[in-house]
């Protein structure tokens, strides 16, 4: 069964039940991605080293290669 499958038959129960009706899938999913990065850089912090941000770091150097000599 998939999520969407899942989904209808949970909205369907509760529409018999009365009862409210789950968050569609999928609803949350950057909202997840987000706390995720800020529990990793507050234990970074906790552990003493710098709370960086690795992939903009590799999009400057993506961006701005550097230049050979």
């Amino acid at each position: 069964m998939t999520a969407t499958e899942q989904y209808l038959f949970d909205s369907y129960r509760a529409v018999q039940h009365g009862t409210p009706q789950p968050p569609p899938p999928g609803r949350d999913d950057w909202a997840v991605l987000r706390s995720v990065r800020t529990e990793a850089r507050f234990r970074a912090v906790l552990d003493g080293r710098p709370a960086t941000r690795p992939w903009r770091a590799a999009l400057h150097r993506l961006l701005h290669p550097a230049r050979p000599c």
